[in-house]
């Protein structure tokens, strides 16, 4: 395959997806080929049917090897939140007398800093958070500034060992793929979706999930502090089925059906033919229901804004994005409305993809065009 052109694998809670992009004009994107497949998802960090994800992920990764003449020896994959761990560091190195920072000295800053790898997991990337020079000056970049220490935040990153080998079991039957690379998914989110200038002062990124949810604080290029939970917008879907005794495809659509900022008469009904039977429900009743789910999202929202105390992330905005941010209508609103902070969409720049369900797959491909 070309080397302006990448494979990526993008793993979320209820389809794996598989894509070939190239770069395009002004930052923008070229899809080669794109195959997605359901599975059964993950949850509580942990796939929910391994055979499930692995003929999910091998049916999308030959479609895509046929579609490319099998000229792909590169997949880059998506690690999920919930089979991450993040380990900042902050440690420096001095020198005897300034010197002009070079490649060697941001390697070994790095190198010293590099946490061992956990009982089942293992370091799969690192991201610089920024640098820190002896004037106190903050850099993304130090390379060709004059300092007599180094100071390095780092985000490590940290894959469950269980995934990847189910990864790369997956992987095998394709012998001409020759390396498979990890990519924080939350990372590469974070680094596509927020401007830099919203990264410089912290940023909070929320991807609302079908079965699972990240929520993240982003910092200069990397992560300050990720965390999964397994709550999205399917068990609200789940919660329609059990209060209202119907089928889950029926939950469903009444879920993409109904508007949570409509101003309807308190008698409003909703319908949903399926097969030979009418289900009818009151709009209000509905509206209750989705809401409930919502609010379990938002309680998991705040205990992960609890748990982070490095920032006092108070009156900022929330940026969320993510399958489950258009799954209902009014979803931004309501979550503005329950953490009391000013919520945001956030969605790819692409035409035709300018949703928030394929923010994971273009922050991938992105991260994977970037890569040396």
């Amino acid at each position: 395959m070309r080397n302006k052109s990448v494979a990526v694998l993008d793993i979320r809670s209820s389809e794996v997806c598989a894509a070939v992009g190239e770069r395009g004009v002004n930052n923008t994107f070229i899809i080669k080929s794109k195959y997605s497949c359901a599975y059964d998802g993950f949850a509580d960090g942990e796939l929910i049917d391994v055979d499930s994800f692995n003929s999910a992920v091998r049916e999308v990764v030959r479609s895509t090897l046929a579609a490319a003449g099998d000229k792909i020896c590169r997949f880059y994959v998506g690690v999920p939140g919930e089979f991450l761990r993040v380990r900042v560091t902050d440690d420096s190195i001095n020198f005897a007398s300034p010197v002009r920072i070079r490649r060697s000295h941001t390697r070994g800053v790095a190198a010293m800093s590099q946490p061992e790898d956990a009982e089942g997991f293992s370091v799969v990337d690192m991201s610089i958070v920024y640098y820190i020079l002896s004037d106190k000056r903050r850099v993304i970049d130090p390379c060709g500034c004059v300092s007599d220490s180094l100071r390095a935040k780092i985000s490590w990153f940290l894959c469950k060992d269980a995934f990847s080998e189910c990864v790369r079991i997956a992987f095998r039957p394709f012998g001409g793929i020759e390396r498979l690379k990890f990519i924080p998914s939350a990372l590469a989110e974070a680094c596509y979706l927020l401007e830099p200038q919203l990264r410089d002062s912290c940023a909070a990124l929320l991807d609302i999930g079908y079965i699972s949810s990240t929520y993240s604080i982003a910092c200069g290029n990397g992560l300050l502090f990720s965390q999964s939970f397994s709550v999205g917008v399917g068990h609200i879907a789940a919660l329609l089925m059990d209060e209202l005794d119907i089928p889950f495809d029926v939950a469903s659509q009444f879920l993409s059906g109904v508007n949570l900022n409509a101003k309807e008469r308190l008698t409003a009904i909703r319908e949903i033919r399926s097969g030979d039977k009418v289900y009818s429900f009151s709009a209000a009743a509905l509206r209750d229901i989705i809401r409930e789910g919502l609010d379990g999202i938002c309680e998991m929202t705040e205990e992960c804004r609890q748990t982070f105390a490095e920032r006092d992330m108070a009156g900022r905005p929330l940026y969320i994005t993510g399958e489950g941010v258009k799954a209902v209508r009014g979803t931004a609103e309501h979550i503005s409305g329950r953490l009391e902070c000013q919520v945001e969409v956030l969605s790819p720049k692409v035409p035709y993809y300018d949703k928030p369900v394929f923010s994971s797959l273009f922050s991938l491909l992105d991260a994977a065009l970037g890569d040396d």
